[in-house]
């Protein structure tokens, strides 16, 4: 029967002390949030960014809205990173290659109309998704 090698302290040492930092570090940023920027999957630049955001409003209730550009965004093969319904929000990359995140941000203005910010830190993506998403949904 064969023994199993333990690993040397100093492996256990440097993943609680990472571990310990990333908490530390984080300060009054939610750890959720925090460990989300750490994986590159936060929304935190795009919510900051809704004050420049692309706004319209669409005839739709916010479900079909949502849906519907839900179902926009996969046809164009858009990257759906982070999708949370009852937030009102999706965040995606353009596509798989091109990982610029984009926010879509959705507003219900009352029970057959429904806003959508399109968020972005960059200008060419949100002029990009939000004309793909605004001529689809206006058909």
């Amino acid at each position: 029967m064969r023994k199993l090698k333990m690993a040397p302290l100093y492996i256990y040492l440097t993943l609680v002390f990472s571990l310990w930092s990333f908490v530390f570090f984080s300060g009054c940023v939610h750890i959720r949030e925090g460990f989300r920027g750490f994986l590159g999957t936060s929304i935190k630049v795009l919510e900051e960014g809704r004050k420049d955001a692309v706004k319209s409003v669409f005839p739709y209730d916010y479900f079909t809205c949502y849906t519907k550009t839900l179902d926009i965004l996969k046809k164009h093969k858009s990257y759906v990173y982070a999708e949370e319904i009852k937030k009102y929000m999706i965040a995606i990359y353009i596509s798989s290659q091109d990982t610029t995140p984009v926010g879509l941000f959705f507003t219900e203005i009352d029970k057959n109309n429904t806003q959508i910010e399109v968020s972005s830190a960059s200008k060419f993506a949100r002029e990009l998704i939000s004309q793909r998403i605004y001529s689809e949904l206006q058909k």
